[in-house]
């Protein structure tokens, strides 16, 4: 009993009070098909328990901050730790969270570069040290040189307090008794001798003591230095020198949140440091500290764009998304409509010598130029013709088309036109900083010749090399040793779980869920912690086969601290590593929620009756294509991209085939396909305005009718969205209810069947079901309305029944059940058909879309794209289908992805999974590993010709996947 975790009677979801007993401290696998109600013990019952145990365990005060935690429906559950889950969906969305900060990593770089950086001059790259104060006057004394006469005053101050809150009675107490009688507080000068200075406490304040005031000229030098001395004796080696203007006056602004700490100097102010200063260019700096190398904080980020690293500015790529129009067909898209900026621009290009009707792509560069960027001063004549038809004509300077988006963006009266506008811009590098987010002074610290961008720029794996080949002497080695160990040890771990093409600058808002979820794993891992249950949610998503046993590996690692690892997972290799696996089923949804096989991976492959045991064991298995399609239809073809790490790849896609592009984790497939050939294809054949990557040309458009990208996001983001309202099917409902004799007699028209709008609705939840309860400082809550007890309509329209059955228990119907009671309506069962081939047929048709997973809201859309007509001619891509799929379902997958092509379509798919791979017409791989050693297509061809391909990995598995199917397939012959 110690050694194991007991559940009795788990009806949490779909589960059919199950009794399980797992070991404790062993890597378990959880796996069964989608909807079979994996999720719901792992997650929704061993996880909450384990979590509303510890929560319990706290004190009343700490409770009342993170809420009462309901208890999930569950007999007993013996055995269980403390649980930590890591799923794929805890991904900040802060443009502010890196790989660095998220493993603590870039913590530890800041302690090292404050701690044994060398602070170099910004401008001329020599080495900063100490300044005397003999230098220090001098550089004073030059502040006066040539620019006001002799007369040039200034203010000797000294920063003793730099951004920290406090009422500081006793400083200004110590001043006056130490004879001062000024000092400067947020910057204004405040006599001491008066009354006494009451400041907010709970504010920042900068406070500088006014030392002396002083005349530049060389006569005062002896008192100008006895200044210094002082200043620096009283703000530890700092002195603030304010420069005055004529009559005394201050040159602009007093720096009032200035003192030198945050760069906030005033005109004409200088900060001075005997600590640290460049002797010919003048740059002082404090002592290095940590908070110096952080964007997140004042001292070290950038002042443009605050640490950020990039600004919103109009993307010439958007304002003209189809090169190959002329300025008459509306090439510039913000100004393809109205009556005055067509006529401008075709003024702009007749005056630098070229034609509207000539397409963008062929116009010169110096015509591209001036249209986009404007031509200063130069005079341009615009003969216009009014709407009411007259003539007449002016001259304009021409400001260019991406300052006249920005500027009618900025002076746009409604959110309507400021929406419309902002369609145009993109994100790009901050230009002061270059998208580095910190001060000039500050990347110029350097350890071993590397600034801290410099270190986070590098992959994971290049990063590991550099830290490994450090070597520090006498005093530096002492203080960085044990810090540059604890960073190897996060960088290994990183590489561990394949991740060593990510750098460390990453914004974390562009990784992927299994990303993601493999970096809090390796953060997890430095933890050392032991004893603990994790839970993890598919860690092998985005993972190239290759990966796989690093990953295991870790896991192995994590299991043998001493903790128990609980993985949701359908991955062969995975299942095969684990010490007890437990299978789900038999089916999904209500005819899931049962263990159907539980032991160690051989137990359970000799299970009967298993799906999983099945296809583990090769009696089942998903057949290769008796033959390739060979279609003939011509190619897309695109040449010249570059974006992230691409190296001018030239992509060809045969028309009317299943296409799989592959490859290492890193190595570009999501550049190449999602960041520039979806946007690019979009932007032409569907009219969008999509940033795209760059490249040089495409081709082959006009064999394509529109492209449609589906991909795992949600199909809706509010309850009321579900499976029967994306698809179109719940239009069909409602008008077959309103077609009953029942509601015809009551004058019902369809709106009456509708949640959205009143009339049928329920009101006191407006049709959702249900009621959403704001929680501070928590995610919100939902609660079963009162009123209608979760039925959305009011109880009128719940007499309306059709063979039976009201409204609101048709939306509670599953697909299969639905598909039965709908057999005799050919356009309902049509619809249904393809939410049930797809393998939905376990679906409510009401289920809210916030419920859905990834894999299941894809599957949805793809039923959408079924149903319609086929025009033959559409591009669809899909980025990683088989997310959450179990071999079953990839078996269904596939039958749909053949059915699409089998209408002409071609279907372009981002995948890792080796069954997928086998059923292609053509791969293209990428590599030959990730980051700044992929990006370029080492393999294509059929499956076959990639498999005998040197140097591809993806090769090496697919050969053996085809030598393995070839093998069960005449075992079963």
């Amino acid at each position: 009993m110690a050694n194991e975790i007991v559940i009795k009677g788990a009806r949490e979801h779909n589960l059919k009070d199950v009794d399980l007993t797992i070991p404790r401290d062993e890597l378990v696998v959880i796996t069964g098909l989608s909807g079979s109600g994996k999720s719901s013990l792992a997650f929704d019952t061993m996880y909450a328990e384990g979590q509303r145990r510890y929560v319990e365990s706290l004190s009343s005060y700490a409770r009342m901050f993170l809420g009462q935690m309901s208890k999930p429906d569950v007999d007993s559950i013996d055995g269980l730790s403390p649980a930590v889950s890591i799923d794929q969906k805890t991904t900040s969305k802060n443009p502010r969270s890196t790989v660095g900060t998220t493993t603590e990593i870039y913590d530890y770089l800041r302690l090292l570069f404050a701690r044994v950086g060398i602070p170099h001059c910004p401008e001329c790259g020599r080495e900063i040290k100490k300044q005397t104060t003999d230098q220090v006057t001098d550089e004073i004394l030059r502040l006066g040189d040539g620019v006001r006469g002799e007369d040039t005053k200034a203010i000797m101050m000294a920063p003793v307090v730099a951004g920290r809150k406090g009422e500081f009675t006793k400083l200004f107490a110590d001043l006056q008794k130490e004879g001062f009688s000024r000092v400067r507080i947020d910057g204004e000068i405040v006599k001491l001798t008066g009354e006494p200075i009451t400041l907010n406490k709970k504010i920042k304040h900068f406070i500088d003591v006014v030392v002396d005031r002083v005349a530049l000229k060389d006569s005062a030098t002896s008192r100008i230095a006895e200044a210094v001395e002082l200043a620096c004796k009283l703000a530890s080696g700092r002195v603030l020198v304010q420069v005055l203007g004529p009559g005394g006056l201050p040159l602009g602004q007093a720096g009032g949140t200035s003192s030198g700490a945050t760069g906030g100097l005033g005109e004409g102010e200088h900060l001075f440091s005997l600590a640290l200063a460049c002797p010919e260019h003048g740059h002082s700096m404090d002592e290095l500290q940590p908070r110096d190398f952080s964007f997140n904080a004042p001292y070290g980020a950038c002042p443009d764009c605050l640490g950020i690293g990039s600004r919103d500015e109009v993307d010439p790529s958007l304002v003209v998304p189809d090169p190959s129009l002329t300025l008459n067909e509306g090439v510039i898209a913000p100004f393809k409509s109205g009556n005055y900026y067509p006529q401008v621009l075709r003024a702009v290009a007749a005056h630098v010598g070229t034609d509207a009707d000539t397409p963008w792509e062929d116009m010169p560069k110096k015509a591209q130029k001036a249209i986009m960027g404007g031509l200063g001063k130069e005079k341009v004549r615009v003969d216009y013709r009014t709407v009411d038809g007259r003539d007449t004509y002016w001259y304009i300077e021409w400001e260019g088309v991406l300052a006249a988006v920005k500027r009618r963006y900025q002076e746009a009266q409604s959110d309507a036109q400021r929406e419309k506008l902002a369609a145009y811009f993109a994100t790009v590098p901050c230009e002061t900083c270059g998208g580095k987010r910190l001060k000039p002074e500050i990347l110029a610290v350097t350890v071993n010749g590397k600034s801290i961008h410099d270190v986070t720029e590098m992959a994971a794996s290049e990063s590991l090399a550099f830290f490994e080949s450090l070597d520090f002497k006498g005093q530096a080695a002492v203080i960085a040793i044990p810090i540059v160990k604890e960073i190897r040890e996060r960088l290994r771990f990183l590489v561990d779980v394949g991740l060593d093409y990510l750098t460390l600058e990453r914004a974390t808002a562009t990784l992927s869920g299994g990303e993601a979820q493999r970096i809090r794993l390796a953060t997890q891992i430095g933890a050392g912690l032991m004893g603990v249950l994790y839970i993890l949610d598919e860690p092998s998503i985005g993972l190239h086969q290759r990966d796989n046993e690093r990953l295991i590996a870790t896991l192995e690692r994590l299991r043998d601290l001493g903790n128990t690892v609980v993985v949701v997972e359908h991955d062969e290799d995975t299942i095969r590593a684990a010490d007890f696996v437990v299978d789900m089923g038999p089916g999904a949804g209500e005819h899931g929620g049962q263990v159907i096989a539980a032991g160690t991976p051989a137990e359970v492959m000799a299970t009967e009756g298993s799906i999983t045991a099945d296809y583990l064991s090769g009696r089942r298995r998903i057949a290769v294509p008796a033959e390739r399609r060979h279609p003939k239809r011509g190619s897309l073809k695109m040449t010249g991209a570059t974006e992230n790490n691409l190296q001018n790849v030239t992509l060809e896609v045969p028309i009317g085939t299943l296409t799989v592009i592959t490859g290492v984790s890193g190595s570009g497939k999501s550049s190449l396909i999602t960041d520039t050939l979806a946007p690019a294809l979009a932007n032409r054949l569907n009219h969008a305005h999509r940033r795209t990557g760059p490249y040089r040309k495409i081709t082959g458009l006009e064999k394509l009718d529109k492209v449609i990208n589906i991909d795992q996001s949600p199909i809706g983001r509010t309850p009321r969205s579900n499976p029967a309202t994306y698809i179109g099917l719940w239009d069909d409902i409602r008008a077959l209810f309103a077609s009953t004799q029942e509601a015809k007699a009551r004058g019902y028209a369809p709106g009456r069947f509708s949640f959205n709008v009143s009339g049928g609705r329920c009101e006191a939840c407006k049709g959702d079901g249900q009621i959403k309860i704001e929680m501070h400082f928590l995610p919100d809550v939902y609660v079963p309305c009162e009123v209608c007890n979760g039925e959305r309509y009011n109880r009128e329209t719940l007499q309306v029944t059709y063979r039976g059955k009201n409204i609101s228990e048709v939306l509670d119907m599953t697909v299969e059940d639905a598909l039965a009671f709908f057999e005799n309506i050919p356009g309902i069962r049509r619809k249904l058909q393809t939410l049930f081939d797809v393998g939905l047929g376990y679906i409510r048709l009401g289920q809210p879309a916030t419920t859905l997973s990834g894999g299941e809201a894809q599957r949805v859309k793809l039923a959408s794209e079924l149903q319609k007509r086929q025009s033959g001619k559409t591009f669809y891509i899909l980025d990683e289908p088989t997310t959450g799929l179990h071999f079953e379902d990839v078996r269904q997958l596939l039958e749909v992805l053949q059915r699409l092509v089998d209408a002409g379509n071609t279907v372009l798919v981002i995948e890792h999974n080796l069954d997928v791979i086998k059923c292609a017409d053509h791969i293209i791989d990428l590599g030959p590993e990730g980051g700044e050693r992929g990006g370029t297509i080492i393999a294509q061809g059929t499956p076959e010709q990639v498999a005998e391909a040197e140097g591809s990995y993806t090769g090496h598995f697919v050969k053996r996947m085809l030598e393995l199917d070839r093998k069960l397939a005449a075992r079963q012959s």
